[in-house]
């Protein structure tokens, strides 16, 4: 059973909040074990829109596996943010030093910055106090105009609709592509990020575009990146000849839906292999009929 636990202060924004938490939510309803959980400082808060929220004072006994989410809330400067006490921030940080995950929405950087796990670390913020974050925190590299950042189990998002790109992420990362693709799916959301930075997950690196077919074979290949997919047999399931589907695909991706498709396979296998599973055990778990593929394949991105 993995927590998602999140820290919430006065002013929270509500779609922070919602967003992260109706990912994981969804991916519950699909099987997979999360709980939800809310902790402040004070029993009753409100919300940057007026809503009260109830949250319980105390953390949940947490573990390796279990996530740590600080939405951000309403202040115009981050010098002007709500107060936090040094016992929640110590939590903060003793959960990352016991192996566990720690991320923000927006504003909540500035939490994980006072928490020092900033520090050395890539991160981002909301474009109106990126500058100001780089201020504060000297030894951070604040990234900007992208949608979040992975850093040593540090993972940041620039705010609001950002919330649900960084946990998407997360589970493409726990669950692979196709889980994440499912969520989204249901959740009726394209899963887009605008850059291209190493930690995105393949699933949202190349979703930046606006072409609706390309985006439904991409759900396609998402969703069965692990089984065989024929072009021809991807091409009618989107209604268009092979030909149009490759030359539509590689405009708004800049790959062949194989070349996707392989790296998917890719980026799943890396997972697997960085937690301990065989080159051939990865090779056959993502769809490789042997290994001498998926090490041709990291041969090539190394």
């Amino acid at each position: 059973m993995s927590h998602i636990v999140f820290l919430l202060v006065p002013g929270v924004h509500l779609l922070d909040l919602a967003g992260p938490a109706q990912v994981f939510s969804t991916a519950a309803d699909f099987g997979h074990p999360y709980t939800l959980g809310y902790v402040a400082e004070q029993a009753l808060l409100l919300t940057a829109q007026g809503l009260p929220l109830v949250a319980r004072l105390d953390w949940p006994e947490l573990g390796p596996e279990d996530l740590i989410v600080v939405p951000g809330w309403r202040a115009r400067t981050l010098a002007g943010s709500p107060a936090i006490g040094a016992a929640f921030l110590r939590s903060l940080r003793d959960h990352h030093d016991r192996g566990g995950t720690v991320a923000s929405v927006c504003a909540g950087a500035e939490a994980l910055g006072r928490a020092g796990l900033l520090d050395g670390r890539r991160c981002t913020t909301h474009h109106d106090v990126q500058d100001e974050l780089a201020r504060r925190y000297p030894r951070a590299t604040v990234v900007r105009d992208v949608l979040y950042t992975a850093d040593d189990r540090v993972v940041t998002s620039a705010g609001i609709a950002s919330g649900i790109d960084l946990a998407l992420h997360l589970i493409a990362t726990r669950h692979g592509p196709a889980v994440a693709a499912q969520v989204a799916r249901d959740m009726v959301v394209y899963a887009r990020r605008n850059g291209h930075e190493p930690q995105a997950s393949a699933m949202l690196r190349y979703r930046s575009h606006l072409d609706d077919t390309v985006h439904h074979a991409q759900d396609l290949l998402d969703a069965r990146f692990d089984q065989p997919l024929p072009l021809s047999a991807l091409a009618a399931a989107v209604g268009v000849s092979d030909r149009t589907l490759t030359r539509l695909f590689t405009r708004a991706t800049g790959l062949t839906p194989l070349r996707y498709q392989q790296t998917l396979r890719l980026e799943r296998a890396e997972h697997l292999i960085s937690h301990g599973t065989t080159v051939d055990a990865a090779a056959g778990a993502v769809g490789f009929a042997d290994a001498r593929m998926l090490r041709r394949l990291r041969a090539r991105e190394h």
